[in-house]
Order: structure tokens, then C-alpha cells, then sequence
């Protein structure tokens, strides 16, 4: 018997947290440092206990026939870093059904505010959204508020961040991506903003992962349900790092005690 939406929730986000790994960075631009060598990481990612993992359609299928795990999420969104002035605009490229066909257990896609095809972009979520409830599909929404059309009122601490998490509830999605806001205060405030999960993304590979564990643990304290990270973590000591990571988003580890796993 098929899982319903509530049970693929629980299965993703144990005790309505988790620990997210998106590896969709390749259909963007490669070379990708870590997707080189993808099967090592995504063995690693699983090895140390990751909730979910984020690919693209092709590399999905190739995944889940080569491991046979149960929680890969179909990213339906692309661009690429060649299309210039255009290259912050996302297409999609399945369907809720396709997603399902080929064994996700949820699907996710993108939305940049304030991108001339924001629109469309937002037309495309409502349809996936629509597509997946009958299916019992969880669907994540990764909302960026960062196009050049992006307008925030003075008054907003979340600079836009509260709202891209609330387009994403109203839009139908179960859960939401969206960037750190700053401080513990502002982040507060997108989290309650919706009744759904929202989880924080990575930032770049550059920044140093202590002080991530330290962002990931504030955002933890004013209401969020895990992270959504990739470069971070598939571009270099991977299972260190999920297993830092779950420590504090499963377990209420402080900083110090995750960077433990970190030595």
C-alpha cells in the first residue's frame, strides 16, 4: 500500500526535523567539487545518517537503482550559469508523477523572487503542488528572495525572507527552504510566519563550517526544523559533517559538542 503525505513527512523529517543534503548543483555548472566523485558521497551522506537527499531527475534514478534508499527528493527546477542575464530563472522539467515514477519520495522546486520570471516561476510551484497532493507527495519549496526586482519594506528584519517562506505555505509546498537571516530574532519571525517545516540553507563552500554549526543552532532555537545544505557538505569531509550537523539538529547538541565530530 502507497505511503501517504503524513508518513513520507515522518519518514523525511523524523520528529518533524531533518538534515537535507541538495546535490542538484551539477546541472547548474560543472565541474562541481564533490559531484566528481558523487557515488562516494551520497554513500557517505547515508553512512552518516542524512534524512534526505536532493538530486535531479537523471541522477535520482541512477541513485536509487545503485543504492536502493528510500529518501531521494526529485528537484524539478533548472538553470544553467550560460543563459546571462537570464540564468536566475527556473524552468521545470517533471512532473509530480514523473517524480514518483522514478522513486522519489518527495519533490522540490525553486522560486527567485524578484526575477523577471517570477511569474512564471510561481505558476509552476502551484501546478507541482496541485499535481502532488493527489498523490500524497510531499513537496519542498527552495524560495530565494534575491532577483533584481525584489522589493522589501524598511520596517522588514527577514529582508523578504519571511514572505518567500510564506509564498511557499500558500503555494501548497509541506516544507520550505530559505537562506539564514542574520540573527536569531529575524529567523524567529519566518518561522512563524507559516505552520510548516522550514529549513535553512547552506551559504557557499567558503565559509567556515564552525560558524555554520553556529547558525544552524540559533535557527534551531527560534523555531526551524533543520537544514537544507549541499556545497558544504558534499565538497569535503561529508559524513563529519551530516553527523555534525544531526547532532545538533536531532539530538540539541551545542556548538561545541557537534564539532566534535569534526576531529
Amino acid at each position: 500500500m502507497a505511503e501517504t503525505l503524513d508518513e513520507r513527512l515522518a519518514r523525511l523529517l523524523p520528529g518533524g526535523k531533518g538534515v537535507w543534503i541538495p546535490m542538484d548543483h551539477g546541472i547548474s555548472s560543472y565541474p562541481e567539487k564533490g559531484l566528481d566523485r558523487m557515488d562516494e558521497v551520497v554513500d557517505s551522506c547515508l553512512e552518516a545518517g542524512v534524512d534526505a537527499i536532493v538530486l535531479q531527475k537523471g541522477s535520482l534514478t541512477y541513485q536509487l537503482e545503485r543504492t536502493g534508499w528510500n529518501g531521494f527528493v526529485c528537484h524539478v527546477s533548472v538553470s544553467t550559469v550560460h543563459a546571462g542575464s537570464r540564468s536566475g530563472e527556473k524552468v521545470r522539467v517533471a512532473s509530480a508523477e514523473e517524480c514518483m515514477f522514478r522513486g522519489a519520495s518527495a519533490c522540490s522546486a525553486q522560486i527567485n523572487l524578484g526575477e523577471n520570471s517570477e511569474p512564471e516561476m510561481i505558476a509552476d510551484m502551484g501546478k507541482l503542488t496541485g499535481e502532488a497532493i493527489s498523490l500524497g507527495m510531499p513537496v519542498l519549496g527552495m524560495i530565494y528572495p534575491r532577483g533584481p526586482n525584489l522589493v522589501v519594506s524598511k520596517d522588514d528584519l527577514t529582508k523578504g525572507i519571511a514572505h518567500a517562506a510564506r509564498l511557499a505555505w500558500e503555494l501548497g509546498c509541506d516544507v520550505v527552504k530559505v537562506p539564514w537571516t542574520g540573527n536569531a530574532e529575524s529567523f524567529a519571525e519566518v518561522c512563524s510566519a507559516v505552520p510548516i517545516p522550514v529549513l535553512i540553507a547552506g551559504g557557499p563552500r567558503e565559509s567556515d563550517f564552525i560558524e555554520t554549526l553556529s547558525i544552524v543552532s540559533q535557527a534551531m532555537a527560534a523555531g526551524g526544523a533543520g537544514v537544507c545544505m549541499g556545497r558544504q557538505v558534499f565538497g569535503g569531509h561529508t559524513a563529519s559533517h551530516v553527523r555534525a550537523l544531526r547532532a545538533i539538529v536531532h539530538n540539541g547538541a551545542s556548538v561545541n559538542e557537534a564539532a566534535k565530530y569534526l576531529r
